[in-house]
């Protein structure tokens, strides 16, 4: 019996019965992490990293199943040995490691290998299969370290605050958004959020992860005091109107898409900066190397390139897994 397969509500582990980041509705559903393509609605009971929980409650329903566990807690379901590793993707985020009959399989859901002092930093899991996204899966895409991106997005802020122009930087609410209030310098002026991304802050502190808890965007903060502030959203709330309060202002994009992608996608902003909570090229590699599996399925990205590159030039038998994963990072 096969140990993973792939059916037409997701990644299915026959003998444990369970699905893994399924996108439609089944019995049981162990989730990677809590972005809105991986975690779903609609499952009857789910299995997912403790840190995690909040945050589903707050994207799902408080009243959803949801059943938690710890990093390398072993949980045995018909046979099956399951546990969580770290995926360093975003916090809570896991890779699933499934063993039954001395077989092991991982599914990675989506990593990085970069530590981001946010995030508990990616975790090499040995199997003999292993599911990986590629979503950068080509040579272009090396990132700089984050210290320098960070220094890049003080720089920017302050030199807005400076001209008497507030900053505005989009980010996704859940992950990144949390990794950039982390390495603000607040001495530059103050800091707000959108209000999907105060919720989420207020889900992760209530999970017990530690945050620098900036005030949310309300209507009864006087325009006066956004004077010089940076002011971070979910990309939605770019050219709607609640942006108005904060002009004048620059805009700017957090993205890994910016390494290539920045000069159509800065018609819309001023500035964008490469920040991926995804692997790069280099990583991935490295990564795919030491978990030394026999075999790899690749999801969403540059699937059918880095097959081949694995498969030519590192010897690993590369297959590709046509899944609904990715939505969330490339809206």
């Amino acid at each position: 019996m096969q140990l993973l397969e792939l059916t037409e509500s997701g990644l299915f582990c026959p003998p444990a019965g369970i699905f893994i980041d399924p996108w439609r509705p089944v019995e049981r559903a162990v989730i990677t992490h809590a972005h809105s393509d991986h975690a779903r609605w609609g499952m009857k009971h789910y299995l997912a990293h403790l840190d995690s929980a909040e945050v589903m409650k707050l994207r799902l329903g408080p009243e959803i199943s949801l059943h938690t566990l710890e990093y390398r807690e072993n949980l045995d379901i018909n046979g099956v040995k399951i546990t969580l590793h770290p995926a360093g993707h975003i916090p809570g985020s896991a890779q699933v490691r499934l063993e039954y009959r001395g077989k092991v399989a991982v599914v990675s859901g989506d990593y990085k290998v970069e530590n981001d002092g946010l995030s508990t930093p990616f975790e090499p899991v040995k199997c003999h299969e292993f599911v990986s996204e590629c979503t950068f899966g080509l040579p272009i895409y090396k990132w700089e370290s984050q210290t320098e991106i960070f220094a890049q997005i003080n720089s920017w802020w302050k030199e807005n605050a400076e001209e008497g122009r507030n900053s505005i930087l989009f980010a996704y609410s859940l992950g990144k958004a949390q990794r950039i209030i982390q390495n603000l310098n607040p001495e530059i002026g103050e800091v707000f959020v959108h209000g999907a991304i105060w919720n989420t802050n207020q889900a992760l502190m209530a999970n017990g992860i530690s945050l620098w808890d900036v005030p949310k965007v309300t209507q009864d903060i006087p325009k006066n005091r956004f004077k010089g502030a940076l002011i971070i959203a979910p990309p939605s709330a770019m050219g709607t109107p609640w942006m108005r309060k904060f002009s004048p202002y620059r805009t700017g994009i957090c993205s890994g898409w910016m390494a290539v992608r920045g000069t159509r996608r800065r018609r819309a902003a001023d500035r964008g900066f490469v920040l991926s909570d995804h692997a790069d090229w280099e990583g991935l590699i490295s990564a795919i190397a030491a978990t030394e599996a026999e075999k790899v399925y690749l999801t969403h990205g540059s699937t059918a390139s880095f097959g081949r590159f694995l498969q030519e030039e590192k010897g690993i038998d590369a297959v590709e897994l046509q899944t609904l994963f990715g939505v969330e990072e490339v809206e």
